[in-house]
């Protein structure tokens, strides 16, 4: 466990669907993954803010007692985030909508606070710290539950009009497919997220015993050459390919950095997608595909990272 001795940091929070995760980090970006508890989501959103705020404090706490100064706190939270106003607009995980979010931990811990989108913020992190370094315009794919996209141009993640942009999982990749939580049919995340990864492999091993094989042992069975499994991690790897021709075809990035648990799967899934995406573009230019650096710590470091860009006044104004 480090002590600090009177060192500058900045705390890092990712507030994922099932967990809190926290960081800390210094001027220079060294960091230290500090904290991880569980988000209490089932108790109703009032109960996941009240979390928030005593993970926060905790932390805080837990990083002056070590020797450290803390100066800001950057929070990445999942949902829709309007981080010029710091309000969590929407979030399913949570059940939120319109949570002052950034107000309430500046008042709770007496500290300046940034909030920031969690597959943006890892997107920072892949941009400054990761793999993206060297690249200045790329995109962020993480490839988890659902499959989120950030736009970094210079370091910095493109957030659209309204602070919508990258949500890569809800454009459409099946015409009259299956249902999406957005309200829509046929989205990128019913083909490619990890739960529908595992949904198709009981539909075609064992339909209808609600057999539980998760996403993981899908791509582990594929790489052990099972035959059932081999042909839906080809089925998403179709889908996921043709999903990026259209992002390579409108933005032409220099490389595609991906994230998640999925995303991270090595040579099971770089080599044969880039081999499609390779056979679907005509006149693009290959991007670059990469395993992203950091696993599931990219959002709070991110995070942490944004924090450090408030204590500069570094930080855009928004849309």
């Amino acid at each position: 466990m480090r002590t600090y001795a009177g060192e500058d940091v900045v705390l890092g929070l990712d507030l994922g669907g099932t967990a809190f995760k926290s960081a800390l980090i210094g001027r220079d970006g060294t960091h230290e993954f500090v904290g991880r508890h569980r988000s209490g989501r089932e108790l109703g959103p009032d109960a996941v803010v009240d979390h928030v705020l005593d993970h926060a404090a905790a932390s805080v706490a837990e990083a002056t007692r070590r020797g450290a100064v803390v100066r800001a706190v950057g929070v990445a939270a999942c949902g829709v985030v309007d981080e010029a106003a710091g309000v969590a607009v929407f979030s399913s995980a949570f059940r939120w909508r319109d949570v002052p979010l950034r107000d309430r931990l500046a008042e709770r811990l007496g500290l300046p606070v940034v909030l920031g989108h969690d597959v943006r913020a890892g997107g920072v992190a892949e941009a400054r710290l990761g793999a993206g370094v060297g690249h200045d315009v790329f995109l962020f794919v993480p490839i988890g539950t659902g499959v989120g996209a950030a736009i970094m141009i210079g370091g910095r993640p493109f957030v659209g009009a309204h602070w919508r942009a990258g949500e890569m999982g809800h454009t459409l990749l099946r015409a009259n497919g299956r249902a999406c939580g957005c309200g829509q049919r046929g989205c990128v995340s019913t083909v490619v997220g990890g739960p529908a990864i595992a949904r198709r492999h009981r539909e075609l091993a064992n339909p209808g015993d609600g057999s539980a094989v998760g996403a993981a042992d899908v791509a582990r069975l594929a790489a052990e050459g099972d035959a059932i499994a081999t042909r839906v991690w080809s089925e998403m790897v179709d889908g996921l390919a043709d999903t990026l021709v259209a992002s390579v075809t409108m933005l032409d990035p220099a490389a595609v950095v991906l994230g998640g648990g999925i995303g991270r799967s090595g040579d099971l899934l770089l080599g044969p997608l880039r081999a499609r995406l390779e056979r679907r573009l005509t006149f693009q230019v290959p991007p670059l595909l990469l395993g992203a650096r950091f696993e599931d710590e990219s959002g709070s470091l991110g995070a942490g990272l944004l924090a450090w860009d408030l204590l500069a006044g570094d930080l855009p104004s928004g849309p």
